[in-house]
């Protein structure tokens, strides 16, 4: 692949492999076998199926090659067709573009060839098609060739039903390809078509393919992406912002003039981010909905109005070629002098001159523009359909990631000046729970809001520069051995460490030579050699006359080269990074060839050779990683992440700096209580948000001592969140302090984490244990560290009783805590108010 896969696509490749395992082995026309794989929109469903391509083809660890394999892929549009077959020519590194083949009316074979995938629409397979009948020079009818290519290679044919797009299309000819598409499941004996024996459908619900396969007695295999996993990897806008005018009013203009300067705002903050990081400048677009047309107009909407509004917005006439529209009725339009050009949906993220699109219905069908961060409807109310529809192309990040020092960067707007408070609950609903649109944060922005950094805090944030936090169960496990692999690697390519790289190949060379030496010390390694160099057979002799079998006796043949070098092979993916062929190229020269690859076969095999590598590896990562800590921090936001990403890469929870962006999201209701001395303010200055009881009881205790200059909500999940581990039902999961309070006391900064936690739930002595390790490794980052409840004194008195843990006498009692109940006993002795 030329791109790396995020860790739940990962997570479904793995779990795509297993599952064509089995079925490959067992399916056939009389016993079939479904792979269902359902995905949220937006989560990469055809990137995973190109790795899964690869992977069948070239062969994985845990899938065996099939060179010969054909994949055909079906669905019932020729545009979602192309759009795939161009993702794959782009992403796939492995598969050849003259593999891939568009099946088209002149198609003829009598069945199809091995190493290739072709693509085929329902469209062309009506029994008026030219494809279903034969003569005119055709041989075959395609479900013969279907059908040839079913019973010849069955444990190597896979039929790929496309319904991720489903609902774009309606009528008779969504019914039409619907029971086309049955065909491939149940047969067609008046076709001649047997029912296909490996189906995989590809879809945004498993019910999609799950009502496909009703009546059907295919064996259903599943795998499913969680849409939660799609929002967190960064994939994927974190939310949609919906503005409207309190009551339906006349407000369309006014609305297009606020979406036309949020549009102008997003220019300028992407270009301001792109410069920073050294990116290539995102060129956001203001998409316009507009009605449909009345009369001999092209629309009800006033163009000529709708174009000044956005000029007048924006301070600038638009410049040529920089409006766009995607109406099928009409061609270039000229508009007071201004060419709005018509330009076909799926060009439009390609052509960077392109700023405002105006559409009528849905722009779905072959539309994918990252880009597309401000949309503005005409419409009424009543059809909140089409804008669902649209809203799930508009949320992929222009980057292919979250933009954690800016969360403004990842907002879609929609500006809906037809809807009043109660419409757009309706739409919110309608959002999330439509399968076309992503699992994205959906609200008003009355209440989803973006904070920026107070004023006059920069002392302050600069002294965070030492602080640290953790993230729990973020990223995909990997070995010691790559993540060291991977942190020389950009060490070296960042400029940090040029030869970091090859010190560390040299290292992981020189401890698997010890090893090798070991395992032949111990006297292991000739006993194990022989099974990998020599395979022993054993003669039977059969007298014709008598029909006695007698035993011949065994002898012992040398292994063919070929044999060896597939066990190297395994070894070589069980590495990792090419080091098997590092250790091959290290070795003299005159060496045998094969004698270097069974040593690299049998370390990769010993597990006492393997733990003593990881360990090395371990330890190697770690102090590399803090030799270099403060100049990572120094690189851009996505080379930072590169890094974040090997260091949470390990089984163990380890600690990361904690570094709080320009601004953050925040998510409060209209009548949020408003709060001072917060870091982060909304637009108007001011902070609000919605605290329990406990939580307020605890900050307006805090804020009545001077020494308070600032404060941070801690919000669950949140990129930019304080993370604490704490270990529960036996794993580790993470907890986030309610509040972080920063004092100032002799020109020192001191950062406070108060936790206001309920006593009666269950998590109560692990969350508290979980406090006190983190107080125990990093005492000297923090100031107080507390857990607190609220009960009554000796009076009768409710009051805020406090625990501190960052205390070393305290924190010794609640490390070795075991129950609720000993908790309890710690807070009656060492508890106190302020």
């Amino acid at each position: 692949m030329k791109i790396s896969l995020f860790d739940f696509q990962e997570t479904a490749l793995e779990g795509l492999r297993g599952r064509l395992n089995t079925a490959r082995t067992q399916a056939s026309v009389d016993d079939p076998y479904a792979v269902s794989f359902s995905a949220p929109t937006g989560s990469g469903k055809t990137i995973v199926m190109t790795a899964l391509f690869e992977n069948i083809f070239f062969g994985d660890p845990g899938l065996g090659a099939q060179a010969d394999a054909a994949i055909l892929w079906i669905s019932d549009m020729p545009e979602l067709n192309e759009q795939t077959r161009l993702k794959i020519q782009g992403k796939s590194d492995r598969i050849p573009t003259g593999r891939l083949i568009t099946v088209d009316t002149h198609f003829d074979m009598e069945r199809l060839k091995g190493g290739y995938i072709y693509f085929m629409n329902t469209q062309k397979l009506g029994s008026d098609k030219l494809l279903t009948r034969k003569g005119d020079g055709r041989d075959y009818t395609i479900w013969e060739t279907l059908t040839n290519t079913a019973r010849s290679i069955s444990d190597r044919f896979y039929v790929v039903i496309d319904e991720a797009h489903r609902g774009m299309r309606s009528g008779r000819a969504a019914v039409t390809a619907q029971t086309i598409m049955q065909k491939f499941l149940l047969g067609s004996e008046v076709d001649g078509l047997c029912r296909m024996p490996l189906v995989m459908g590809v879809s945004a619900t498993p019910q999609r393919f799950n009502d496909l396969l009703a009546g059907t007695d295919y064996v259903i295999l599943p795998v499913r992406i969680n849409g939660e996993d799609v929002k967190e990897s960064g994939l994927l806008k974190d939310r949609i912002l919906i503005h409207h005018p309190d009551s339906s009013t006349q407000a369309e203009m006014t609305l297009l003039a606020e979406a036309a300067d949020r549009w102008k705002r997003m220019e300028q903050q992407w270009a301001e981010y792109c410069n920073r990081e050294g990116e290539k400048v995102v060129p956001p677009i203001l998409v316009i909905q507009v009605e449909d047309a009345a009369g001999n107009s092209i629309t009800k909407t006033n163009l000529s109005t709708l174009l000044s509004t956005i000029e007048s917005a924006i301070d600038r006439r638009l410049r040529e070629g920089e409006i766009a529209h995607a109406f099928n009725d009409s061609g270039d339009l000229d508009v007071d002098g201004r060419r709005v050009r018509r330009v076909e949906a799926s060009r439009i993220e390609e052509d960077r001159n392109i700023g405002v699109v105006l559409f009528k219905m849905s722009l779905s069908t072959g539309w994918d523009c990252p880009r597309a961060e401000v949309m503005m409807s005409f419409r009424s109310a009543q059809d909140h359909t089409y804008i669902a529809q649209l809203l799930g192309r508009m949320v992929r990040t222009p980057l292919a990631r979250r933009i954690v020092s800016d969360a403004a960067l990842n907002d879609v707007h929609l500006f809906l000046p037809h809807y009043n408070q109660e419409t757009v609950r309706t739409v919110i609903e309608d959002l999330q729970n439509v399968e076309d649109v992503p699992p994205t944060t959906t609200g008003s922005s009355r209440e989803l809001v973006t904070l920026q950094r107070r004023d006059g805090l920069d002392e302050l944030f600069a002294a965070m520069d030492d602080l640290i936090t953790y993230r729990v169960n973020a990223v995909r496990k990997q070995s010691a051995l790559r993540r060291l692999m991977g942190i020389a690697r950009r060490l070296t390519h960042d400029q940090i460490d040029p030869e970091a790289l090859q010190q560390v190949k040299e290292q992981i060379i020189g401890v698997m030579e010890s090893e090798v030496q070991r395992l032949r010390d111990s006297g292991e390694f000739d006993e194990r050699a022989q099974q990998i160099t020599g395979i022993d057979l054993r003669t039977i002799t059969l007298d014709h006359g008598t029909g006695v079998a007698e035993d011949g006796g065994e002898y012992t043949i040398e292994a063919a080269s070929a044999d060896i070098d597939h066990h190297f092979q395994q070894a070589g993916r069980r590495l990792g990074n090419g080091l098997e062929m590092e250790y091959w190229r290290a070795q003299d020269e005159d060496r045998d060839a094969d004698e270097v690859k069974v040593e690299v076969v049998l370390l990769a095999q010993d597990q006492v050779g393997m733990n003593v590598l990881e360990a090395f590896c371990e330890g190697e990562f770690d102090k590399r990683y803090g030799k270099h800590r403060r100049a990572i921090a120094k690189l851009k936001e996505q080379q930072k992440r590169q890094y974040e990403r090997l260091r949470l890469a390990t089984s163990e929870p380890v600690s990361i700096p904690w570094e709080l962006p320009i601004s953050i999201d925040f998510r409060r209701t209209a009548e949020a209580a408003e709060y001072e001395r917060h870091l982060y303010l909304e637009e108007d200055g001011g902070f609000r948000a919605d605290l329990t009881t406990w939580e307020e009881g605890t900050l307006q205790e805090e804020l009545d001592n001077p020494a308070v200059i600032g404060w941070l909500r801690n919000m669950d999940r949140k990129p930019w969140s304080l993370e604490v581990p704490y270990e529960y039902g036996g794993s580790v999961k993470p907890m986030f302090p309610d509040l972080v309070v920063v004092r100032k006391e002799q020109d020192e900064y001191i950062f406070d984490v108060l936790e206001p936690h309920d006593d009666s739930r269950s998590d109560n002595a692990a969350k508290a244990k979980g406090l006190a390790q983190f107080a125990e490794k990093h005492w000297d980052l923090f100031g107080r560290i507390q857990l607190i409840r609220k009960q009554r004194d000796a009076a009768g008195v409710e009051r805020y009783f406090r625990l501190d843990v960052g205390e070393e006498s305290v924190r010794r009692e609640v490390l070795a805590v075991e129950s609720d109940a000993h908790l309890d006993r710690i807070f009656g002795a060492h508890a106190r108010v302020r």
